[in-house]
């Protein structure tokens, strides 16, 4: 698996608010730029999506893939492939919350391996405007509620 990208954001909303614009994955198209679609095809005992479906289009990473989520409560989830693409090989990723008083600091970290040779540098690049663009998106959203 290759290097990860990891960035955080604070946002203005305690754990339970944010996890909740997290898990609700059929409106990612609506702030998250990449997400073109993602369905939710299964959930786990407590209702939480299990299994999703992407369409992500992010300039030279474009692909449909199935991703299986483990949430640990209101503290974090984590994610990786369990169905690829034409694109993408492997990808993993987490988002970590941390109370800061009445805000929440979100970490994200990923890592994409794809199945087309792609100089590191761009990847890297790649995995990175996605990360902030996902943080920004979340921010956003989360705050405007």
């Amino acid at each position: 698996m290759a290097d990860r990208t990891t960035s955080s954001i604070t946002i203005d909303a305690d754990r339970s608010r944010v996890m909740t614009v997290v898990a609700d994955f059929p409106a990612y198209p609506e702030w998250a730029g990449q997400v073109k679609s993602a369905e939710v095809l299964s959930t786990n005992g407590a209702g939480r999506p299990q299994t999703v479906r992407f369409v992500l289009d992010a300039g030279v990473i474009s692909d449909t893939y199935t991703l299986g989520y483990e949430w640990i409560d209101d503290e974090s989830v984590s994610w990786q492939v369990v169905e690829s693409g034409t694109m993408v090989r492997e990808l993993k990723g987490s988002y970590t919350f941390a109370d800061r008083g009445s805000a929440t600091e979100v970490t994200y970290e990923l890592a994409v391996d794809l199945k087309v040779p792609m100089i590191g540098m761009i990847k890297r690049k790649a995995e990175k405007v996605i990360v902030d663009t996902a943080l920004k998106g979340l921010k956003k959203r989360v705050e405007g509620r």
